[in-house]
């Protein structure tokens, strides 16, 4: 499997608001950019649609590893809630249903095909590849406003 480093990040004016995310996936010196965004949306769902849109353009499968500044993402992945939430019906712990349970399917199914670790970083910490996935997360939420 080749190896894939996927970083990403989300933006949202206003939570719920306009948003956008950005990706950079990169494989040995080539790096490709996403972007996208939503007039009415959170900025976890954003932060999930970075993840899902950068293992979407993934040709083949890989082993990715997904740096990210997002806690939401990086925790249901690393501490299991993620398959504890699909066992449980889409309920989190505390009985209350799971949000953004639509983006979590997809990633499950993506899941299936790429070994997926993550890497979680501060954000808005000068980390080069966070502040150029937020700038694009940034510019793609502005189309909506």
């Amino acid at each position: 499997m080749k190896k894939v480093e996927l970083f990403t990040d989300g933006a949202c004016s206003g939570n719920p608001g306009p948003g956008g995310f950005g990706a950079i996936l990169r494989y040995k010196e080539t790096e490709k950019e996403i972007s996208g965004g939503e007039a009415e949306t959170t900025n976890n769902r954003m932060e999930l649609s970075a993840v899902i849109a950068g293992l979407e353009a993934l040709k083949e499968p890989c082993e990715v590893t997904v740096v990210t500044d997002s806690k939401y993402f990086s925790d249901a992945l690393e501490k299991g809630w993620l398959f504890s939430w699909q066992k449980k019906g889409w309920k989190k712990a505390d009985g209350k249903p799971v949000l953004n349970v639509d983006l979590w399917k997809k990633l499950l199914s993506l899941l299936e095909k790429h070994k997926v670790t993550t890497v979680w970083i501060k954000g808005h910490a000068g980390h080069l590849e966070n502040e150029r996935c937020d700038k694009m997360a940034v510019e793609e939420s502005k189309k909506f406003k």
